[in-house]
């Protein structure tokens, strides 16, 4: 029995938060004992010289007064919220709730009245002299009501700011999305070149250990395709296996440095954004004994910065031209912080900011969480 009063309360107690906005048990017992003892007073129904009975039963007639005001307007707050419930209907409401309980008031005070007369009690009913006590507890309820609608206002605010955030939430992560999508088959479409001319230029056993490493780089893909931000740590582990992939192809005449410190390995980074950095490097210089590329990768200002001399190719492969634009795009919707390109025709350089969590944009923090 205990349990199931205490499911009928939490029950009751979600129906009021839907309707209302609020849990007002609390707030509905305050005011009818606040309305209560002001119709008391207004009504001039002094308990002073009175019986403990005649007390009790005066108190009991303002009270059943108050909490029929009360109930009733709450009612038909609630009833006008489902009939209007836009915020472009809110004028249309809030006139129709004013004339209700003006309504509401005179009706149940003239009903009440009347109807405690029949039952025995000495009450003599004159619209003019209560007036006045009227137009009070009229200006008290439409207070209440007030309260009712500015919490009904403020609910309805955060309700619409949540449904904008979480819109423009997900048309963020639409964009990345897309973007993680593009650049996979960027990476896809790059490395079938590079199979191209392993198979053109080296041995089958050549081709067939490209493919295994190939395989194992898309396991990573795959178990990083759904994150927006991984380690730097494993962003390293990839693309040092794409290198070592490329290393077969170029020997040493493709040279990388690599100067990351410990510490910076559990820093935030774009998935794939160092690899195709260095994936660009790769395909659009001139790798040759004669023109060795070398690569340096350092950390410096909490960025990764990948550069490397301009050697330009006089034949250029076909690109999708996805590379830089589709770093750039994913560091700008998660970030404030950009990445920076120098290009002074002798060198370039890429820098990518390192992250943490706290640094992501709020909207796609929200996204993660």
């Amino acid at each position: 029995m205990l349990n199931y009063n205490r499911i009928k309360m939490e029950v009751n107690k979600r129906k009021r938060i839907k309707h209302i906005g609020f849990d007002d048990f609390g707030f509905s017992v305050i005011g009818i004992l606040i309305l209560g003892i002001a119709s008391t007073y207004l009504f001039n129904a002094s308990i002073f010289g009175l019986s403990f009975i005649e007390v009790i039963i005066t108190l009991g007639v303002m009270l059943f007064f108050a909490a029929t005001y009360w109930f009733i307007n709450r009612a038909v707050m609630i009833f006008l919220r489902n009939k209007f419930p836009d915020l472009k209907d809110s004028i249309q409401r809030i006139v129709l709730l004013f004339l209700a309980i003006i309504t509401t008031v005179i009706s149940v005070d003239f009903i009440g009245t009347k109807l405690f007369s029949y039952i025995g009690l000495n009450v003599n009913y004159n619209f003019q002299e209560r007036g006045k006590a009227l137009l009070s507890i009229i200006f008290i309820s439409i207070m209440t009501m007030a309260i009712y609608e500015a919490i009904y206002f403020y609910v309805r605010l955060k309700k619409s700011v949540r449904e904008e955030e979480q819109s423009k939430q997900a048309i963020i992560q639409a964009q990345l999305d897309a973007l993680r999508n593009q650049a996979q088959p960027h990476f896809f479409f790059n490395t079938l070149n590079t199979l191209r001319d392993i198979i053109d230029q080296n041995s089958k056993e050549d081709a067939k250990e490209f493919v295994d490493k190939l395989s194992d780089m898309y396991r990573f893909l795959l178990e990083a395709g759904n994150a927006n931000l991984i380690p730097l740590r494993d962003e390293l582990k990839f693309s040092k296996a794409y290198i070592h992939i490329q290393s077969e192809r170029f020997g040493d005449n493709l040279k990388l440095n690599w100067n990351i410190p410990e510490a910076s390995l559990d820093a935030m980074i774009v998935p794939i954004s160092l690899q195709l950095l260095l994936e660009n490097a790769i395909k659009h210089n001139v790798i040759s004994r004669a023109k060795p590329l070398e690569v340096n990768i350092n950390i410096i200002d909490d960025c990764i910065v990948v550069d490397n001399s301009i050697q330009v190719k006089s034949t250029q492969l076909s690109s999708t031209k996805v590379g830089l634009k589709n770093i750039q795009k994913r560091y700008t919707l998660i970030t404030e912080k950009s990445v920076k390109i120098v290009d002074n025709g002798n060198q370039f350089s890429v820098s990518l900011p390192l992250l943490k969590t706290s640094e992501q944009k709020n909207s796609h923090e929200s996204i993660d969480n």
